[in-house]
């Protein structure tokens, strides 16, 4: 795993802090020690956590892609990252220029004051995230076409994320110590100044500390390690429409990843594979099936009976019916998606040549009579059966 902070989550260096925030999660959920089979996945959670730190908080980020991994981490080290802007440089703006900074008339930041008398209650403020839904899961799910054919019901198990059941998904055990953020003074954001070519910037984003909560809790969950998540198997009965084709896609709604600040689960997506017996084939919603027939029902016609996905069916033979001839079934073929009525069941004949050490003498002299009346010449032993055969 790349020691590169914007490497370790996948993202791009210019994502917004949601896609960061969102691939933290995904990352989380593959490496966290208690579910990753991984025998490095402690240490890559680590990175990944530190990771999500520095990316969602604006001042350190700012910091990072000005020095770069190894000064931020080695400045980092040595209590501070500040090389002429960022925190220090921004507080220092902030008192000597504004008159509403911490330097000024005041006596505090203009935006704190405003939050403290529009922003909520207490002096809170701080503003919830939107609901959002919960990420979508797939899995593949492997079918016989006789069970396409009929509709069935299967079972899929899938490994995925869930609320942990311990702390209900807020990463910390129930009754515990609580204290007001001092980093956010329990508002959940963060006012930073900063001093552009164009003047002061003031900006407001989610506490890192306490990550937009506005309290700090004494203790972690033990049983999710405080990500408020768990990976779990999930078998689940999934009902298979009758007609589905290879490729398509079957949608669970709610059963993939829990959502987050009250939003709805996601999805779990079925991608179905069709496995096609040797002797039946599927064309759209027509099927294709090869039926044996003799010699003498080929040449004189019959009613010849067959079997298919357990429905038995009846087809008549015309005489002389060549080996390679198609009769067509109307409305016997495979069930039409969500529509009503079925394609249609061609059948091909396929004339079987008989093997001449299964003929008896009888057999033997009739064939030999024909092929006399055929003007063959009689030599089973020269070829007569392999002129038979290329002759249908």
């Amino acid at each position: 795993m790349s020691e590169d902070f914007y490497d370790v989550l996948g993202v791009s260096r210019d994502a917004s802090t949601e896609e960061i925030r969102e691939a933290y999660r995904k990352k989380a959920a593959e490496y966290h020690p208690d579910v990753s089979d991984d025998p490095d996945a402690e240490e890559k959670f680590k990175r990944i956590k530190k990771a999500k730190e520095v990316l969602t908080d604006d001042e350190k980020r700012q910091a990072y892609d000005r020095l770069g991994h190894d000064r931020f981490v080695q400045a980092e080290k040595h209590g501070g990252f500040d090389e002429g802007a960022g925190a220090a440089g921004a507080g220092h703006a902030g008192a000597q220029g504004n008159p509403f900074g911490g330097g000024g008339p005041f006596g505090g930041d203009m935006g704190d004051i405003f939050e403290e008398f529009f922003g909520g209650m207490g002096g809170r403020g701080r503003r919830r995230e939107r609901p959002r839904k919960g990420q979508d899961l797939r899995t593949e799910l492997e079918l016989d076409l006789e069970e396409v054919y009929r509709g069935v019901e299967k079972e899929v198990t899938v490994t995925r994320p869930e609320t942990c059941p311990e702390c209900g998904g807020s990463g910390h055990p129930p009754g515990a110590d609580v204290r007001t953020c001092p980093e956010c003074n329990g508002r959940g954001q963060v006012t930073q100044v900063q001093r552009t070519p164009f003047g002061r910037v003031q900006q407001t984003g989610t506490c890192p500390r306490c990550e937009g909560e506005g309290e700090l809790y004494a203790e972690t969950c033990r049983n999710c390690n405080g990500d408020g998540i768990v990976r779990n198997r999930a078998t689940l009965t999934v009902e298979i429409p009758a007609g589905i084709d290879d490729g398509q896609t079957l949608r669970m709604e709610g059963e993939g990843a829990p959502g987050e600040n009250g939003g709805r689960h996601g999805d779990l997506l079925i991608d179905i594979s069709i496995r096609e017996p040797g002797d039946v084939e599927r064309d759209g919603d027509d099927l294709h099936y090869r039926v044996p027939v003799s010699f003498p029902q080929a040449t004189f016609g019959d009613a010849v009976e067959f079997e298919l996905f357990g429905e038995t069916y009846e087809v008549e033979v015309p005489s002389g019916t060549q080996s390679g001839e198609t009769i067509r079934l109307d409305g016997e073929g495979m069930p039409r998606l969500r529509r009503r009525g079925r394609g249609d069941l061609v059948v091909h004949v396929q004339v079987v040549t008989p093997d001449p050490s299964s003929l008896d003498e009888d057999q033997r002299e009739a064939l030999e009579r024909f092929a006399e009346a055929g003007g063959e010449e009689i030599d089973l032993n020269e070829g007569f059966w392999q002129r038979v055969r290329s002759s249908f």
